[in-house]
């Protein structure tokens, strides 16, 4: 109780300091209070017009807590800055603000307002009072509304005559108004939403010239019984163009566009004509059909909006263009039916060569940094081929005890090209809006263990990447191959493999011979307030090798002196997240993904495993520390095997998201699953997928902080174990152990992890 009397005597004192420096005769704004009144034989809900109304009101006024602008109080501390710019300024416009003041407030004019809004939404012959109220050196304003019983729409027609325009806009009455609808309130915007519906209508039918500004609408409100007809036409003063469908005439590309030198785009000096398109290519950078190909209409098809607008996307997503423009000219002013479209390409620097260095964190448990310099071809075949070799080196540790002092050592090389178009023996329906993409990858990685051994990477890749739609995006790889190769063991390492023989196959040489699909699906509306998304995988490998290398018993059949596996792998992401408020979402995740080894693997191979625990998992859980199933790793598990992972994975997660103050946010957190085994052979029955599963699943729960830096989210969450597997049948729980006052078990149970973006 005496410290709240101190913060309030506090605060009057600062009050004091507010008053002393406002000018003589004005009064600090202290905002409006609106109180809304219906017509009593309307019964419908007032709820959506009072909150425009309240919302409404003008100005500002500025921020307070308890009715003290703190704001303010700071603006007049610090003073007035000498400079525009230095600390003392940036200290004054960062935390403070200048006062508001009464004289800013037109009490007319917010009555205007709030009638017009209200008439806006159906409510004519509204009624609006206002006061206004001091209070010491502070006054604000106070508004009455009375809303009458709102008109609703009786009819919807069109007022038109007989034209080559008003039989179009005829024609798109056959689809229903979607926002004015019979019996529903007026409300303005919706009118203006079906503007612009006919108006993007037409607009795909050839009127390149028309906009909605043309379209007249007025109301007849003599129906009676709080009714109106609402009638729609063309404004007489609509020009001459704007009334009749365009088609194209001619269409010219310019794809060495430069606005420092510009070419004449009416000379036809330098053209050349490909399938009906003039292409002005003075330093032979692109191959005709590479060009031609993104367009999604010819000359002499009607203008049409979303073909324009495809077509666009799909020479920016070419790659090689840093703007893409247009520009439609009519050809005959008297006649203006038929118009020609320039395009205008300026492009990206053709060859670039980046050096980059940056920090990661991986899922098995390893931190570390990496530099890459990689030189780019945009346009190594003059068809938007993109040509990028890399080359990169990078070092590994781990706090992880087990793993301490066994770094990890790489350098590797990747070469990769990418057409933008489809490269396959058979046929898939290809999305106009967005050109698919064929990569052809090849790449080798040398890795060292420190302490353990050294092993080579080699890595051949063909995958085709399209979108079926904005929202649904499909990955095809056909041919992925793998092959791995382990040597240099260092004495150590050859211990541990004598006193622990199944430790030697996660060093065999490996060849993964396999194929993989990936489908994604986002939510189309990002403002929804629920938000989906869906991403699945089916992985395959070894299916071919087996047909013609047929496998009796795991690791017992090689190509080219190495062990294939056999594996099929299916996984999948699904995430839904619900906007409680604008500023509060509680996201929600689950994992389920099962592999099947056969032939000649006991599991799937290391790098095809499923993880879980760490920063974007079960943050309670170290990468490495929890499963599979109830096993708790040995520190020579940890060290001989590239990941802890296993053939099946089931997760979910849960998070409530919210501010705090400024660029600072909160998150509430738990998670649950784990990994299992297929076969025994690595871990033993502990670690082994059976009906009690769901008795093996860890659960954990916490909190985080996230710092929203507006190009990116630094978060960090502080995890803590609730459910530990490995412990007795019977005792996995150990809330009871909690003891934040314990030095040992903060140490064992307090896991702090750090990453870059939300984690799911």
């Amino acid at each position: 109780m005496k410290c709240l009397v101190f913060i309030l005597a506090i605060i009057c004192m600062h009050s004091c300091a507010v008053r002393k420096h406002l000018p003589e005769g004005a009064y600090l704004y202290n905002g409006a209070d609106v109180k809304s009144t219906k017509s009593e034989e309307y019964e419908g809900s007032i709820k959506s017009i009072k909150k425009q109304l309240k919302s409404s009101t003008f100005p500002q006024k500025n921020k307070m807590i308890f009715g003290y602008p703190y704001k303010v109080a700071w603006w007049y501390t610090i003073g007035e800055p000498k400079r525009e710019k230095g600390f003392k300024h940036w200290l004054r416009s960062r935390f403070g603000e200048p006062p508001v003041y009464y004289s800013l407030s037109d009490l007319r004019a917010n009555e205007e307002n709030m009638k017009a809004i209200a008439e806006n939404n159906g409510y004519f012959n509204t009624g609006v009072k206002s006061t206004s109220v001091t209070k010491g050196y502070k006054r604000k304003n106070k508004f009455e509304v009375f809303l009458p019983q709102p008109y609703t729409i009786d009819t919807v027609q069109w007022v038109l005559d007989s034209s080559v325009l008003s039989k179009d806009i005829l024609r798109t009455r056959r689809r229903p108004f979607n926002n004015l609808k019979k019996d529903e309130r007026f409300q303005l915007e919706n009118v203006k939403a079906d503007a612009q519906r006919v108006d993007r209508m037409l607009k795909r039918r050839g009127y390149y010239y028309f906009n909605d500004e043309f379209i007249k609408a007025y109301v007849d409100t003599t129906v009676g019984d709080h009714k109106m007809n609402l009638f729609f036409s063309i404004r007489k003063d609509a020009p001459l163009e704007a009334r009749m469908p365009q088609r194209i005439n001619e269409i010219i590309l310019f794809p060495n566009y430069s606005l420092l030198f510009p070419p004449p785009d009416t000379s036809r000096s330098g053209l050349i004509e490909y399938k009906g398109v003039l292409i002005r290519d003075t330093a032979n950078q692109f191959r005709p059909r590479a060009l031609v190909k993104q367009l999604t209409y010819d000359t002499g098809s009607l203008y049409n909006v979303s073909r324009h607008d495809e077509s666009l996307n799909r020479f920016m997503n070419m790659g090689v263009f840093k703007f893409v423009k247009t520009r439609y000219q009519i050809v005959d002013s008297t006649n203006p039916d038929r118009m020609n479209v320039y395009y205008y390409f300026t492009q990206h620097k053709k060859k670039s060569i980046v050096g980059e260095i940056g920090a990661f964190t991986k899922s098995n448990s390893f931190t570390g940094a990496q530099a890459n310099v990689n030189w780019l071809n945009r346009n190594i075949f003059k068809g938007a081929e993109q040509f990028n070799v890399k080359v990169y080196g990078a070092f590994e540790i781990s706090a992880n005890d087990s793993l301490n002092k066994n770094n990890n050592w790489r350098l590797g090389a990747e070469m990769s090209l990418t057409i933008p178009r489809f490269v396959t023996p058979f046929r898939i329906r290809e999305n106009s809006y967005y050109p698919p993409y064929t990569r052809f990858k090849i790449g080798y990685e040398w890795m060292r263990r420190q302490l353990l051994f050294t092993r080579h990477f080699f890595n051949f890749q063909y995958d085709i990447t399209w979108k079926e739609s904005r929202n649904k995006e499909h990955s095809l790889s056909p041919v992925s191959i793998t092959y791995t190769k382990a040597g240099s063991f260092t004495d150590e390492y050859l211990d541990k493999i004598n006193r622990y023989p199944v430790l030697q196959f996660a060093n065999l040489p490996e060849l993964i011979l396999g194929s993989f699909y990936n489908y994604t699906f986002t939510s189309q509306n990002r403002r929804s307030k629920n938000q989906v998304y869906f991403n699945g995988n089916a992985d395959i490998g070894g299916n071919l090798a087996g047909l013609f290398n047929k496998a009796d018993a795991p690791f017992t059949n090689k190509i080219a002196n190495a062990y294939y596996a056999q594996f099929v792998k299916l996984d999948f992401d699904l995430r839904f997240t619900r906007k409680l408020t604008p500023k509060i979402a509680w996201a929600n995740r689950l994992n389920i993904g099962a592999g099947l080894p056969y032939g000649n693997s006991f599991y799937l191979p290391f790098a095809k495993q499923f993880t879980i625990g760490g920063a974007n998992s079960l943050r309670g859980f170290r990468p490495r520390q929890l499963g599979p199933g109830r096993v708790l790793t040995t520190a020579d598990q940890q060290v001989a095997y590239p990941q802890i992972g296993g053939d099946y994975k089931l997760e979910l997660q849960t998070e409530l998201r919210f501010p705090i103050v400024s660029i600072f946010e909160g998150a509430i957190f738990s998670n649950a699953g784990n990994i299992w085994m297929h076969d025994e052979f690595l871990y033993g029955p502990e670690g082994k997928l059976t009906k009690d599963f769901l008795k093996d699943i860890a659960v954990d729960a916490g909190f985080g902080l996230r710092l929203d830096l507006s190009i990116l989210i630094v978060r960090f969450d502080l995890g803590i174990p609730l459910r530990k597997p490995w412990y007795p049948r019977g005792e996995e729980w150990v809330v009871d152990e909690i003891d934040f006052g314990s030095k040992d078990w903060r140490k064992g149970n307090l896991i702090f992890n750090i990453g870059i973006g939300y984690p799911f």
